[in-house]
């Protein structure tokens, strides 16, 4: 159960991508424009991956490139105008924007002006609904009062700040050192300037923490209100990323101590009046998030839980995941093949998946898991038309010792997951992943728990 296991922000997981051609994500552009068209349609979201950043963090499992140059994101934001035209020729101009997101990296890399550049150009394309969430990671240890200022005024509102642990000795074992105070001070600037929601990354696991020292960073945390907590578990993978490979594995925390972080992050958060979203989200009662999932509207893609239906969602950018319809796709995650693809007209696109029927199934059951803990059979019948009970017989086999283990319950009618099944959703999830039977396959990706 404390096995490794995918985070499921899209079923099949990004590992099942295979070659994909622009000519293939045109097509897959083309279809969604003559069907929205002929008839109403749902608004898009847009990601727009930045990669660089001034310095390496070590835990860090992001595509991003290290670099005190700043003159490097003049030919970057170039290449995303490019990407641009192209997108929005196959789609269509001036189409919805529901969602923006700019993430990294470290977004605030950019300057002002060429933050402004880029949300003008992004204008200039889509059509941005007027209660469109735009939203922005920010590095708190790069960044100020003022820029704070200029984001509000280019119509960002919701910031992401990248905390991850207080503690001095953690942060030293990283490579990210940043106070309290100066994550407090930015924070409360913000909510001084309107913005509607608030996000705290944190991430448990990582080297030199202990149980005790995390429940002081979960303490301050609590004490500046953010609206949203998300809660990471640290993946060790140094053989996959470099910069994990300067952590000292005999600093990191043992299985019991991690178990004992996440419960303690649970116990103090809810305890503060916080909801649990879901695996590792929380957020006040009055938040968007907390209200979707009351309502039974919770979605989850590619940025984690999402108060929208399950919109298509468009990603520029180098690595910059996206989909469309049936189709998943991703560019180019190197800079020069990224540029490449650009320089000769092209989208960058290299990868992708064509989600054939099997695959739609199993997304609902997993996504019902992930969002809202229980799987209603009745639903899944009447949108696929087959029996609950024939088509996954074996995996409801498999849920059986889990059941014994109070982790689940399973009945003629649906799945729930209990209290204590949430610690381990991910694991429940695995059990519906027709490509991760096999424990060799799963390596790639974190720890459960």
């Amino acid at each position: 159960m404390d096995g490794p296991g995918p985070r499921y922000t899209s079923y099949p997981t990004a590992d099942r991508f295979e070659a994909f051609g622009a000519d293939r994500l045109e097509d897959a552009f083309a279809e969604r424009r003559r069907m929205e068209e002929a008839d109403s349609f749902t608004p898009l979201s847009l990601y727009i991956h930045i990669p660089f950043c001034e310095s390496v963090c070590y835990y860090c499992a992001c595509n991003k490139v290290i670099t005190k140059h700043h003159e490097r994101a003049k030919p970057y934001l170039d290449a995303l105008g490019v990407e641009l035209d192209l997108v929005t020729d196959a789609i269509g101009w001036q189409r919805s924007l529901a969602q923006i997101h700019l993430g990294g990296g470290s977004p605030t890399f950019l300057s002002d002006t060429e933050l402004s550049e880029l949300m003008t150009a992004v204008r200039g394309a889509f059509f941005v609904n007027p209660d469109a969430e735009i939203s922005i990671e920010i590095d708190p240890r790069t960044f100020t009062g003022s820029r704070l200022e200029h984001l509000r005024g280019l119509g960002f509102n919701r910031l992401s700040f990248g905390v991850q642990d207080f503690d001095p000795d953690v942060q030293e074992a990283v490579h990210r050192v940043q106070s309290f105070d100066s994550v407090s001070d930015l924070m409360r600037q913000a909510r001084a300037l309107g913005f509607k929601s608030i996000n705290a990354d944190l991430i448990y696991g990582l080297p030199r923490q202990t149980p005790a020292s995390f429940e002081r960073t979960i303490a301050q945390i609590s004490s500046l209100r953010p609206d949203r907590i998300a809660l990471y578990a640290y993946a060790h993978l140094a053989e996959r990323f470099k910069p994990q490979r300067r952590i000292d594995i005999k600093e990191l925390p043992t299985p019991v101590a991690r178990v004992e972080m996440l419960a303690a992050a649970m116990a103090g958060f809810q305890g503060v009046g916080y909801a649990y979203i879901g695996m590792d989200h929380f957020a006040l009662p009055d938040d968007a998030l907390a209200i979707a999932q009351r309502e039974g509207r919770l979605h989850r893609n590619f940025q984690g839980y999402s108060t929208h239906p399950d919109c298509d969602l468009v990603g520029l950018g180098v690595s910059a995941i996206g989909r469309i319809g049936r189709h998943y796709y991703q560019n180019a995650k190197t800079l020069p093949d990224y540029y490449a693809a650009l320089e000769a007209g092209k989208l960058p696109v290299v990868k992708g998946l064509t989600l054939g029927t099997d695959d739609l199934v199993r997304r609902d059951v997993i996504m019902a898991l992930m969002c809202h803990g229980r799987v209603e059979f009745a639903a899944i019948e009447r949108a696929h038309g087959l029996r609950m009970r024939e088509a996954f017989a074996d995996e409801l086999a498999q849920l059986m010792p889990m059941v014994a283990d109070g982790l689940v319950t399973l009945d003629d009618h649906a799945i729930e997951v209990t209290r204590n099944g949430w610690f381990v959703v991910r694991a429940v999830a695995l059990v519906f992943d027709r490509y991760l039977k096999d424990s060799a396959s799963r390596d790639r990706f974190s720890k459960i728990v």
